[in-house]
């Protein structure tokens, strides 16, 4: 950063390489505290030309002392793509209303969006479109409108198919599937500015059909839809929100997508044009009517103008016996894109219904963008992010030779088998907690009957809307394409955010040439283990088809050697479910790299882990489910893996996106599910005595205040609803543990919901000292939270809460001897030794103490998990091993490998500045 006009300007680039096009960006940037008073304080933008760029921004996070923590900031559609947006924080002495943006800013070439409501209707008006929103009834986009009037799109509709029976499993035919349409409850503008509005529209699916209400079908599946809309922009970014329902014994989906209508009417056939993303930057590029390849030749004028998409000379002036004949030529209404796996897709296309299709030579993974319009008026693209990842899918364009015809996205094809949510297994004759414990002890699965329900867990989904004025070229359909599939994003250097400590200081830009760790270990050699974990997963991710609709952004757990794969198909080895903090590990692999490719990856992840892996709905909410062959499929529910803090950086330098700070809403509601659910049920010693209660909770000092303590913190921190009672639960708590005899190596206490108070565990209510460690305590984001509690409280901190801390990650690491010195008893043999090492570095830190930095480093190098004998490499499996060509390294496992990224970037900018390394 630097000082410029008594303020500060912080500085944003475009992650990856600069597109050629930009509908409009919303970004994040952090500030160092007291540096921007809240109510003191306006934001400018400027290019690297210097000239003012028009900007709206609002505060995400805030520091203890009110001064801005987070803003976010939203620039419009804009003609001329700078390279870097320089932010400058004004300061004003004394309080002034801000100024609204520079008004010879917005013009012709950049309007101001403008937002108008009725009692009927929300009216958004980008200057390039307008669009409306009705605010109840089963039309969730009313119209989309250019600036002269032609409408480009209408009576956009969600659409629900569903079958109430096993249909098709073991015979052809089945049950009818039943036609649900989004009935919209709520409707409401979330922000309205002169750069970025957002209209959030809410409701449940509703028959189609009166006669199977849908209490009949068993799920109505709630959705919520944010439109994101920006000034000078013709692009519509829409997050697509659904929630699971049913039951999966009798609510089978057969298919969910958007409709929407373009009007074609006037418009000629031969004028009328389909076109649809293919692979790589391919194109289909075709008129409804066809003038090439023909017998007869209209001309090379109308041959060429309607391969470009554009108007052709009236028919009349072509050549005569072309145009005698010319209504003999078909006209093709239909068109279908079916991408059922992640490796290939189909496409096909009729004249109409009733009559067969004709095959279109198909290819591997689809762009998942399809345009309908007329060379006259323009008309409607519409595209899905992560098409092919999130398979099965598909695209139709129906009716392109009437007067209106349709494009309808589906998010799942009803082309595709049912979507089945039912168990994979019956239980196995599991009938008791003994029986349960048993079988974990061999496939790692925690199971119990009816707790493994996918009711509540949610999928969000990004479609993009385009109103064209125009048929666009395959060239821009190929940018359309290339736009969706990566969303520009702007973003500060590492360096900027890690100097403002707004996302805390355990982590650094990962630099090389610098002086080296302590042996066996440098940091290049650190830095390039570090890369080679993350390309592994990367490419295994592609390999191993870690792909569709419920799986894509998560990895697998554990590898299978002898089968050369993962077990995905072995209990609790499955699929990973952020077990052991994956998510901290990438976004601060990210931090520290400010790499696209990474940020790619890790969003993915937390698109997946914040929405499939946890409840939305239901007495689960606000938890989420241990790793399994299904997501939802193990019965241990714990705050552990809905822990808010693997989405705080996401949240963050995305600006805020508004579906993730609804997740992090929900991690409020977690602690009142342990009424309901106790997560020890089957491992307490008193399993038959304890009943949860409000007043006297117990719960785990690790995983479980770690989550709750981090959902009070970005609570507090974002000055939400809850903020002064989450900072008073955090205090309470803070000062509970402080005051147990042993601190956080108590491992268990009692939490009263409705003060925050901890009290010591019922095994010592006299609070004499109970030792109680395990591995996994401070493994979920405990070492990280209370980092950030430590930095933000500082002075206010309560008094003792970082001595118990210290002492924690002083001694877990520590000798038998120095265990048994200082409490009395040994904590025995413990596991992820090289994962604490970071506790070691934290407390050498804090306490000054190059002892304690050194045995860091040596716990780090030469301990548990990844040591000096691994081979940091990978092979090729055999052909015959494996269904296609992969690479194995069958030394990896995702806990280790999230420990070692963690334990590695936190070591390394820990101790690099510690005196005497």
């Amino acid at each position: 950063m630097a000082f410029s006009h008594g303020g500060k300007v912080a500085t944003v680039h475009w992650l990856g390489e600069k597109k050629p096009v930009s509908f409009g960006v919303t970004f994040g940037l952090p500030w160092p505290r007291g540096l921007c008073p809240s109510s003191q304080t306006t934001f400018i933008c400027r290019d690297d030309a210097g000239q003012a760029i028009p900007l709206q921004s609002w505060t995400t996070a805030v520091w203890p002392d009110g001064s801005v923590k987070w803003s976010a900031h939203a620039i419009p559609s804009t003609i001329s793509i700078s390279e870097n947006y320089h932010i400058l924080a004004e300061i004003q002495d004394t309080y002034t209303e801000p100024e609204p943006p520079i008004p010879d800013l917005y013009g012709p070439d950049l309007p101001r969006l403008s937002v108008s409501s009725s009692h009927d209707f929300i009216l958004v008006d980008t200057g390039k479109i307008a669009v409306s929103f009705p605010r109840s009834g089963t039309c969730v986009l009313g119209k989309i409108v250019a600036r002269n009037g032609s409408i480009l799109g209408q009576n956009g509709q969600l659409i629900l198919l569903s079958q109430p029976t096993t249909v098709g499993e073991d015979a052809l035919g089945g049950e009818p599937w039943q036609c649900f349409k989004g009935l919209v409850d709520e409707v409401e503008v979330d922000q309205s500015g002169p750069v970025r509005a957002v209209v959030v529209l809410r409701g449940k699916h509703k028959a189609d059909d009166q006669s199977h209400p849908a209490n009949e079908i068993g799920l109505s599946i709630p959705f919520t839809l944010r439109f994101y809309l920006y000034a000078g922009s013709e692009a519509i970014r829409i997050v697509h929100t659904l929630v699971y329902d049913g039951n999966p014994q009798t609510s089978f989906v057969r298919g969910l997508g958007i409709r929407f209508r373009v009007p074609l009417e006037g418009n000629e056939l031969h004028d009328r044009h389909v076109r649809i993303a293919g692979v790589n930057g391919g194109v289909f590029s075709e008129a409804v009517q066809g003038v090439t390849g023909l017998w007869k030749d209209p001309g090379i004028t109308v041959r060429d103008l309607q391969r470009q998409g554009k108007p052709t000379p009236p028919i009349a002036t072509w050549d005569p016996e072309f145009s005698r004949l010319f209504h003999y030529v078909p006209s093709w209404s239909d068109y279908s894109l079916l991408q059922l796996s992640p490796d290939g897709f189909t496409l096909k296309k009729r004249t109409k219904q009733g009559h067969s299709w004709v095959n279109i030579p198909g290819g591997t993974r689809a762009g998942g963008l399809a345009f309908l319009g007329s060379a006259h008026t323009g008309g409607l693209a519409v595209g899905l992010r992560n098409f092919w990842e999130r398979y099965p899918t598909s695209l139709d364009i129906q009716g392109a030779a009437e007067d209106v015809g349709e494009i309808t996205l589906w998010l799942y094809s009803p082309s595709a088998e049912p979507m089945d949510l039912r168990p994979y297994h019956d239980g196995l004759g599991q009938e008791t907690y003994d029986d349960q414990l048993d079988a974990l002890k061999v496939t790692y699965e925690d199971w119990e009957e009816g707790l493994g329900s996918p009711y509540g867990i949610a999928r969000t989904s990004e479609i993009f809307v385009f109103g064209l004025s125009h048929t666009p070229t395959a060239g821009e359909v190929s940018q359309l394409a290339d736009y969706i599939r990566t969303p520009p994003v702007l973003m500060a250097a590492p360096e900027h955010i890690h100097e403002t400590a707004a996302l805390g200081q355990y982590w650094a830009p990962l630099q090389r040439n610098t002086p080296s760790a302590p042996e066996p270990d440098s940091t290049s050699v650190v830095q390039d283990h570090l890369e080679f974990l993350f390309q592994f997963y990367r490419k295994q991710i592609d390999q191993r088809r870690w792909y569709g609709f419920w799986d894509h952004g998560d990895v697998m757990h554990t590898y299978d050697a002898d089968r050369h794969t993962w077990r995905y198909d072995i209990g609790g080895y499955a699929w990973d479910n952020s077990e052991l903090s994956p998510d901290l590990w990438l976004w601060l692999y990210f931090l520290s790299t400010g790499r696209e490719d990474v940020f790619r990856v890790a969003e993915a992840l937390t698109r997946h882990t914040g929405e499939v892996d946890l409840y939305h709905l239901g007495p689960y909410k606000g938890l989420g489910t241990r790793h399994g062959v299904q997501h939802w499929g193990d019965s241990c529910k714990q705050a552990r893996v809905s822990n808010a803090l693997y989405r705080r950086v996401f949240y963050f330098v995305s600006g805020g996106d508004e579906r993730v700070g609804e997740l992090l809403e929900e991690t409020l509601e977690a602690e009142k599910v342990f009424l309901v659910l106790d997560p020890y049920r089957k491992v307490r010693a008193d399993r038959g005595a304890y009943h949860p209660n409000s007043e006297a909770l117990s719960i785990s000092l690790g995983t479980d205040w770690s989550a709750l303590a981090s959902s009070w913190f970005i609570e507090w921190e974002r000055n939400g609803s809850q903020a002064a009672l989450a900072k008073q639960k955090l205090l309470r708590t803070m000062s509970g543990i402080a005051d147990l005899r042993n601190g956080f190596v108590t491992g268990l206490a009692l939490y009263n919901m409705h003060t925050g108070e901890i009290s010591p565990p019922l095994t010592d209510p006299q609070n004499q000292g109970v030792v109680k460690i395990s591995h996994l305590s401070a493994m979920f984001g405990l070492v990280e939270i209370c980092a950030e509690l430590i930095q933000s409280f500082a002075e206010e901190l309560p008094h003792g809460f970082e001595d118990a801390w210290l002492d924690y990650c002083q001694y877990f690491n520590a000798s038998a001897e120095e265990q048994l010195q200082r409490y009395g008893v040994s904590f025995g043999k413990l596991q992820l030794r090289q994962g604490h090492s970071r506790l070691t570095a934290y407390a050498a830190v804090r306490l000054s103490n190059i002892a304690l930095a050194q045995r860091a480093w040596e716990e780090f190098s030469a301990t548990d998990g990844y040591d000096g004998s691994v081979e940091w490499r990978t092979q090729e499996v055999p052909p015959s091993a494996a269904l296609t060509k992969v690479d194995e390294a069958p030394w990896v496992s995702t806990n280790i490998t999230s420990l070692y990224g963690l334990a590695a970037i936190q070591n390394l900018a820990l101790l690099r500045n510690l005196e005497g390394l």
